[in-house]
C-alpha cells in the first residue's frame, strides 16, 4: 500500500538531509505519507482580486490587490527608517510600508511596474495601508500559478521550521511538488461501492484539495472524505482489535457464586446496592463464564460505588480459588482502599495484604513469600505491584483504580503477570462523554455505574469572593461546631510547586489564625511530606482529631470520609472542572448535608466565570464532562496527559459526533460479516490499516 509514502521525507526534492531532521522534531513528519497527511489549519482566500476603492472600515481581513507601484520612498533616519510604496488601480491608491527588509524590497520593486500584493489592510490617520505585504510581480505570478491556488493554505509551523525556510509557503511547495510527482500513485483505501454509496471524491482528489482547495466546495468534498477516512480507520482498528482479543484471547471461566460472595452480600454488604451496580455485576459474571478474557471499562460518578462492585467481583474469584489485586495511584488511595477492604471482610477471614514502595523489607519478602504460595488472596498497591519481583500463583483479576493516572505499559505487566492473562477491570471516576469513550475506550467493553447509592443528598455548592472571607469563616466555625469536618484544598500547577507550597504553608498559618486550639485542630497534607507524615496526618482526620485538613489535590480520588462535610477549595479559578468535579466528589459520603464551597478572587477570566456557573448548576459529572469538553477539547482527560491518547487531524470530536457515530456504525457492519477483512472489496481497507498501524506495539491493546 503507497509503498513510495513510506520513502523518507529526505529523498523529496527540496528537502535533504537538515530540513529532514527539522521536520521529524518540530512536526512529527517522517515519510512522505506524514507530509501528505500535515494538513493546513486554515486557509486565505484569494480567489478574488479587491478594487483599492472597495477597502473600508468593515472589511478588516486579508486581501488580495493588482496595481502599478507609482511611487517609492524611504522615511526616517537609521534607527526609525521605513520604506513606503503607493500602489495605485484605477480606483484609487493605498500606502505599503515595511519597517524590516527594506533592502530586499527596495530591489524587488519598481515604479510604473504591475504587482500582485496581498496582506490586511488597517486604519492609520485616517487612510489605510498595508504593512509586510506579500509582493509578487505580475510575471511571476502568471509563471508560478501551473495550476490556479485560490486558497492559500496555512500550516502550523515553528520558528526553527521557518528559519530554514519552512514556514507556510515552504511547506506548501513541498506538498505541491509531492502531489505533482505522485499524484497517479496514490492508491484508493476505501471500496468503489463506499465512493459511489456515500458520494466521496477520490483519495487522490481529497488529498489535492485538502491542500490546494480550488473552490469553497472542493475543500468541502475533501474534508468530507477525509474525515470520514481518519474517523472510520481509527474504528476499525479499535473494533478489529477487539474482535481478534475475543477471538484469540482465552480466559479463566469463574463459573462458581460460591461461600464467600453470598456470606458477604447476605451479611455484611453495609447498603443495599443500587439497580446500576446490579447490572454492572450481571454484565461482569456474564464475561467471567465466556471463557475469554475480559477487558473492561468500569466508568462511574465520584460516590457511585465502583469500590463496592470490585469487591464483590473479587470475591467471586477467590470462590473460584483464584487471587486478585488492585493497583491505585498513590499511597493514600492504596491504604484507603486496604483499610475500607480489610473492615468490610473482616468476618470472612481472607487474607489480604498491602504492597507499596514504603512497605518495609521484611514485611515485603513475607507478603511476596506468601504471594507465590497461594496464602494472600487480594493483594491491594501502588505501582509496586508491577515489579518483577511480585509473582502471583494464580492470578484471575486485575482491577485498576482511576486507570488514566497510569501509563499503558506500567499496566501492561499486571497483564503479564500470567501465562494465561487473568480479566482486567480498569476503572475511572472521571466522566467521559459517550462520543469520546466509545472512540478513545473503544476496545473495551463498557459498564456504567450512572446512579448514585439510595440516601445521598446532594451536594451544594457555593462560590465566595476574598473578600467575602468573614462569611466564610463563620460559616466553617458553624459546621465545626455541628461536629463536622472540613478540607481546604490548595491548587497545585506542576510549573510552580514550590509556589504553590508556600501557599499552602502560609494558608495552613492563616488557618491557625483564625481558627486557634482550642477547640479547632488545623492539619496540613501535601506530596512533599513522606509517606509517614502523611498517613499520620491522614489518620488524625480520619479518627476526628483534626477539625480542618488543607491539603494539595493529593486527596482528589479515594478519599472517603463520611463524617467530612465541607469541601472549601482556594483559588478555585486555578482548577479545571474535572478536578473541581473530583474534589467536590471527596464530601456528601455520609447522611449529612454537605457543601463545596468555591473561593475565588475578584477578578475572574470568561472562561473561569462559565467553570464555575456550571460548578453551581449541577452536580451530574456527565454533564460537567460534556460542558469541560466543548470548553477545552478532549486533549487531556481527567487532568493528566495520557500516552496514546488520540490526536486527530480533521475531526473535531465536539462538532463531528455525527460523522463519529456513523463510522463506527460502518465498521461495526463490515466487520460483523467480514471480521478479517478477507473479501476482496475490503482489501484496500486491509491494506491501508495495516499501513497505518503496522509501527503499533503490543500495548495498543492494553486497557
Amino acid at each position: 500500500m503507497e509503498t513510495m509514502f513510506n520513502t523518507k521525507i529526505q529523498y523529496l526534492k527540496g528537502v535533504g538531509a537538515k530540513r529532514a531532521e527539522i521536520l521529524n522534531k518540530e512536526a512529527s513528519v517522517y515519510t512522505l505519507h506524514d507530509l501528505i497527511m500535515y494538513f493546513p489549519y486554515k486557509y486565505i482566500d484569494k480567489s478574488k482580486f479587491y478594487n483599492i476603492s472597495e477597502i473600508s472600515n468593515n472589511n478588516n481581513s486579508y486581501i488580495q490587490l493588482k496595481g502599478i507601484i507609482s511611487d517609492i520612498q524611504i522615511i526616517g533616519n537609521n534607527r526609525a527608517r521605513r520604506l513606503v510604496a503607493t500602489l495605485k488601480d484605477a480606483t484609487g491608491t493605498i500606502d505599503l510600508v515595511w519597517f524590516n527588509g527594506i533592502k530586499y524590497i527596495e530591489n524587488k520593486i519598481q515604479i510604473n511596474k504591475k504587482f500582485i500584493i496581498f496582506g490586511k489592510p488597517t486604519l492609520f490617520s485616517h487612510s489605510y495601508n498595508i504593512s509586510h505585504p506579500e509582493i509578487t510581480s505580475l510575471e511571476e505570478f502568471e509563471e508560478t500559478q501551473q495550476i490556479p491556488i485560490p486558497f492559500q493554505p496555512l500550516y502550523n509551523t515553528s520558528e526553527k521550521m521557518k528559519k530554514n525556510g519552512l514556514d507556510s509557503k515552504g511547506i506548501s511547495k513541498l506538498c505541491y511538488q509531492l502531489l505533482s510527482t505522485y499524484y497517479h500513485q496514490i492508491e484508493e483505501t476505501l471500496p468503489d461501492y463506499f465512493l459511489s454509496k456515500f458520494k466521496f471524491i477520490e483519495r487522490k482528489s481529497a488529498l489535492f484539495n485538502i491542500h490546494f482547495p480550488q473552490s469553497q466546495q472542493k475543500l468541502s468534498e475533501a474534508q468530507n472524505r477525509l474525515k470520514f477516512e481518519e474517523m472510520f480507520f481509527i474504528q476499525m482498528h479499535i473494533l478489529q482489535s477487539k474482535i481478534t482479543h475475543s477471538i484469540k484471547s482465552k480466559g479463566f471461566l469463574l463459573p462458581k457464586v460460591g461461600f464467600y460472595f453470598n456470606e458477604f452480600y447476605s451479611h455484611h454488604l453495609p447498603f443495599q446496592l443500587t439497580n446500576a451496580q446490579k447490572r454492572v455485576i450481571k454484565e461482569i459474571r456474564a464475561d467471567f463464564i465466556s471463557g475469554k478474557q475480559m477487558n473492561r471499562l468500569l466508568q462511574g460518578d465520584v460516590g457511585s460505588g465502583k469500590t463496592i462492585i470490585s469487591l464483590l467481583l473479587m470475591l467471586i474469584a477467590i470462590d473460584n480459588e483464584f487471587q486478585c489485586c488492585l493497583m491505585a495511584p498513590t499511597e493514600i488511595l492504596a491504604n484507603q482502599h486496604y483499610d475500607s477492604i480489610s473492615l468490610f471482610l473482616k468476618e470472612l477471614n481472607i487474607n489480604i495484604a498491602l504492597l507499596t514502595g514504603t512497605t518495609k523489607s521484611a514485611k515485603r519478602k513475607e507478603i511476596l513469600t506468601s504471594l507465590k504460595e497461594n496464602k494472600i488472596s487480594i493483594l491491594i498497591g501502588t505501582h509496586a505491584l508491577i515489579e518483577d519481583t511480585v509473582m502471583f500463583n494464580k492470578l484471575g483479576l486485575v482491577i485498576i483504580d482511576e486507570q488514566h493516572r497510569f501509563g499503558v505499559e506500567q499496566r501492561a505487566k499486571l497483564w503479564m503477570k500470567n501465562e494465561c492473562p487473568p480479566h482486567v477491570l480498569v476503572m475511572t471516576a472521571t466522566p467521559i462523554p459517550r462520543t469520546l469513550a466509545m472512540t478513545v475506550y473503544g476496545d473495551l467493553d463498557l459498564s456504567l455505574v450512572d446512579e448514585l447509592p439510595q440516601g445521598r443528598k446532594p451536594i451544594i455548592t457555593y462560590h465566595y469572593n476574598q473578600n467575602q472571607r468573614d462569611k466564610l469563616i463563620t460559616f466553617l466555625k458553624k459546621q465545626i461546631s455541628l461536629k463536622r469536618q472540613i478540607y481546604v484544598v490548595f491548587p497545585l500547577i506542576q510549573e510552580s510547586e514550590s509556589l504553590d507550597l508556600r501557599n499552602l504553608i502560609e494558608g495552613y498559618e492563616s488557618f491557625k489564625i483564625d481558627f486557634p486550639p482550642p477547640p479547632y485542630q488545623v492539619g496540613c497534607l501535601h506530596g512533599k511530606m513522606n509517606p509517614d507524615d502523611k498517613e499520620k496526618e491522614m489518620q488524625k482526620f480520619i479518627k476526628g482529631e483534626t477539625n480542618i485538613l488543607l491539603a494539595t489535590t493529593v486527596i482528589e480520588v479515594g478519599v472517603n470520609i463520611p463524617n467530612a462535610s465541607v469541601m472549601l477549595i482556594e483559588n478555585a479559578e486555578r482548577f479545571g472542572l474535572s478536578q473541581l468535579h473530583q474534589l467536590r466528589g471527596r464530601v456528601g459520603r455520609g447522611a449529612e448535608q454537605s457543601y463545596c464551597i468555591l473561593l475565588t478572587g475578584d477578578k475572574l477570566t470568561t472562561e473561569s466565570k462559565k467553570r464555575i456557573q456550571v460548578m453551581l448548576q449541577t452536580n451530574d459529572g456527565f454533564e460537567i464532562a460534556n460542558f469541560d469538553l466543548r470548553l477545552r477539547g478532549p486533549g487531556d482527560m481527567g487532568g493528566t496527559k495520557q500516552s496514546g491518547m488520540l490526536e486527530f487531524k480533521l475531526i473535531d470530536i465536539i462538532k463531528d459526533e455525527k460523522i463519529i457515530s456513523f463510522c463506527r456504525d460502518i465498521a461495526n457492519s463490515i466487520l460483523k460479516n467480514d471480521p478479517m477483512l478477507e473479501k476482496k472489496e475490503h482489501h484496500c481497507i486491509k491494506a491501508y490499516l495495516k499501513h497505518l498501524y503496522q509501527k503499533k506495539n503490543i500495548y495498543y491493546k492494553i486497557s
